[in-house]
């Protein structure tokens, strides 16, 4: 059958042409309604949208996005028209807590400050947030966790976000995004939530751009000179505030959760929905990664062996210097490898 693909998500091709089917190749942005018009399924990023816009007409069947957020494609139109389709929900979930380690351990060393005893608040507890939660509370930390669609099954445990807000000395955003129904995300982070911030030292979001209003972002920076602020994920991408981009402490090209790993594991959970759905199992190949040209990693600590695989001030510096790039950057993003790979060694 005939597959269209971004040509920026990696072992993809070669896997599903050694499965035998014709595999076209496009950037993401740049595929059209005539692309997919007589093809059978599509694997896609965030950069393209899959609506009526693009699948009306088309032989398309199947839709796997390698990406854990789904808001580029329209659920409603795909499900009316007979269009399965599949995210990769928890697929780079460990490569966004290696950033957000990364991001705090950096933080806490130049700025002088102890983790044990801070107060950290995680709104958006599925299992990117889940997973940082269990590493905060292993170095220390307090918890406060805001997630009102998992509160509101029942569990416990939650605050509201007006107390993340007022108590917390760190901040770190992973919900989806949802610009309606009943528990919406766009501009979660407004100005009244900034406002209502009394202790928050570090801010950071690594889910969406647009959880965060950027300009109430950039009002609360400018009120408050002690706020170091971190976005992996910017409103309007990739055409970034550049006022915000050169006041933010770190700044990335929504690479957070770009490890070889995970790019990976999405890989491999779209091809093994697909082959689900067409009934075509026996043919998916084996997919896996060399172990990193320096397995072993020795440190003082294992913060120290975090910083010694992955430096977040590198991403910043180049975005910084090349704004313009932000795009460039993200597609072309030298995949790091995740804590997991490596022998790490204490001294």
């Amino acid at each position: 059958m005939k597959i269209v693909i971004d040509e920026k998500i990696p072992y993809l091709r070669d896997a599903l042409s050694a499965m035998g089917h014709r595999v076209v190749a496009l950037p993401g942005v740049a595929i059209s309604n005539e692309d997919v018009k007589d093809a059978t399924a599509l694997f896609v990023r965030t950069r393209t949208i899959c609506n009526a816009s693009l699948l009306a007409g088309s032989a398309v069947r199947f839709i796997g996005t390698a990406t854990i957020g789904y808001d580029h494609i329209d659920a409603e139109y795909c499900a009316t028209n007979g269009i399965k389709w599949v995210n990769a929900a928890g697929c780079n979930a460990d490569a966004v807590l290696q950033y957000v380690q990364a991001v705090v351990y950096t933080w806490a060393k130049e700025r002088s400050v102890t983790i044990p005893g801070l107060c950290l608040g995680i709104v958006g507890v599925g299992e990117i947030g889940s997973r940082i939660a269990r590493w905060a509370a292993s170095e220390g930390m307090t918890l406060l966790l805001n997630d009102p669609p998992r509160e509101a099954t029942g569990e416990g445990g939650f605050v509201s976000l007006e107390r993340i807000a007022a108590e917390c000395d760190i901040i770190t955003f992973h919900p989806t995004l949802n610009r309606g129904g009943r528990y919406p995300s766009y501009h979660l982070a407004s100005d009244s939530f900034f406002a209502a911030m009394k202790r928050c030292r570090l801010f950071i979001n690594a889910s969406r751009g647009p959880v965060v209003d950027n300009e109430a972002l950039l009002r609360a920076i400018d009120g408050n000179p002690a706020l170091d602020a971190v976005l992996d994920v910017w409103e309007r991408e990739p055409g970034i505030d550049i006022s915000l981009l050169n006041k933010v402490y770190i700044a990335t090209p929504h690479i957070a959760g770009y490890s070889a790993e995970g790019k990976m594991n999405a890989t491999r959970m779209v091809l093994a929905a697909f082959c689900n759905h067409f009934a075509c199992g026996h043919l998916m190949p084996q997919l896996a990664l060399p172990a990193p040209q320096q397995p072993l990693v020795q440190a003082p600590s294992f913060a120290g062996a975090v910083l010694k695989i992955y430096n977040p001030h590198n991403d910043s510096a180049v975005l910084k210097r090349e704004p313009q790039l932000f795009e460039d950057l993200r597609n072309n993003y030298n995949l790091r490898r995740e804590v997991s790979a490596f022998d790490i060694k204490i001294e």
